[in-house]
């Protein structure tokens, strides 16, 4: 099961809306297939799986990282194609809460007279599929807050002048996670002070960037950013309030950038209903990326499931950024809403990881 979890984390980025599922097939004691689901969300893993194994998926046991599909969608039911192989044993991770799904594949596996063991790692496979559980059971993706801070609980230089607060290890980890999110959202103010590109960079992982969502309210996106000049490579989802001049609609949707109207609350953009829109269009991985004013907003709300906190050795100083603007850090770090999932050290810094509870 761990290889299976291993295998779907691939697709962590890729597969939505579906869900990012890795698949093994085991006999004797020897591994005939492994996979995991693709681009798009298909093929399924399971079915991959049995492909490679061919005939001698027969007799042999399955591992899954989530309840096989028991209904017709794009693809016929995986419950179907395991009875069909020959699989006498499956393990599953966990039920898939879809109400398309929920224990029906799982019983489709019993009836058919196949040894069915579930919950073997479900700690683990609940937090790989919390992007598609988030979905299903509340309408909107899993949020992960991103914050960078100074050894003084600084996000930034006054002025927004340049500043490293991490280093090396931390950047390429950050990329990373970029590659395994959907969709990555920072503020116009954000966009139009640093002009940030918001995609992955690591090497091999270029085509890996996640969609990127601006939160503007009276549409203040430049045309000539680099997020809209990218917006045909990378895609731009912008939330407007309805805002801003016509022409700066039609200057942005000439360069690509997809326009969504949003309601609005009395400190900007509703949060919820956007996220509920993200989850209408099948993102279930959302990083939060900036900046302090966005970042409380979400933690203010309780919209935040996860804080990954990164903490460098440098000091900025009294006149910095503020990591949550309005808000205190010990919103997160001593809430009761919030503990302690893991901590890290990555060269000089540390990385903490709150979950919401």
């Amino acid at each position: 099961m761990q290889l299976a979890l291993s295998l779907g984390r691939r697709g962590l980025g890729r597969t939505w809306p579906n869900p990012a599922v890795g698949s093994v097939v085991v006999k004797d004691g020897v591994v005939l297939a492994r996979a995991w689901t693709h681009e798009g969300g298909r093929p399924h893993a399971e079915t991959q799986a049995l492909a490679q194994a061919g005939e001698a998926a027969r007799g042999a046991t399955l591992y899954v990282t989530l309840e096989p599909c028991s209904h017709h969608g794009k693809t016929p039911p995986c419950a179907d194609a395991i009875i069909a192989a020959g699989i006498t044993r499956v393990v599953s991770a966990l039920d898939d809460p879809n109400p398309d799904v929920a224990g029906q594949g799982h019983a489709r596996i019993r009836e058919a007279g196949i040894e069915l063991d579930v919950g073997i790692c479900a700690e683990e496979a609940r937090r790989d599929h919390a992007g598609h559980i988030c979905r299903i059971t509340e309408g909107r993706p899993y949020v992960t807050l991103k914050l960078a801070l100074s050894a003084d609980g600084k996000i930034g230089a006054s002025g927004r002048r340049p500043f490293q607060i991490t280093g090396e290890q931390v950047r390429t980890r950050v990329h990373m996670f970029r590659a395994q999110s959907d969709a990555i959202l920072v503020g116009v103010g954000t966009a139009r002070a640093d002009n940030p590109q918001l995609t992955c960079r690591l090497p091999g992982l270029e085509q890996r960037s996640p969609v990127r969502v601006i939160l503007d309210r009276h549409l203040r996106l430049p045309a000539s950013s680099y997020l809209a000049k990218t917006a045909r490579k990378h895609p731009v989802w912008v939330f407007s309030g309805g805002g801003g001049e016509p022409s700066s609609a039609t200057l942005l949707a000439a360069e690509g950038v997809e326009i969504i109207h949003a309601p609005v609350g009395e400190r900007g953009i509703d949060l919820q209903a956007m996220l509920q829109e993200l989850g209408r269009r099948g993102v279930t991985r959302l990083m939060v990326e900036g900046g302090a004013r966005v970042a409380a907003s979400f933690v203010e709300a309780g919209l935040v499931d996860e804080v990954w906190l990164y903490r460098g050795p440098v000091t900025i100083g009294a006149d910095g950024v503020a990591a949550l603007d309005r808000l205190p850090l010990t919103a997160v770090t001593q809430s009761p809403h919030y503990r302690v999932r893991a901590t890290e050290t990555l060269g000089q810094d540390t990385l903490t990881i709150y979950e919401h509870i």
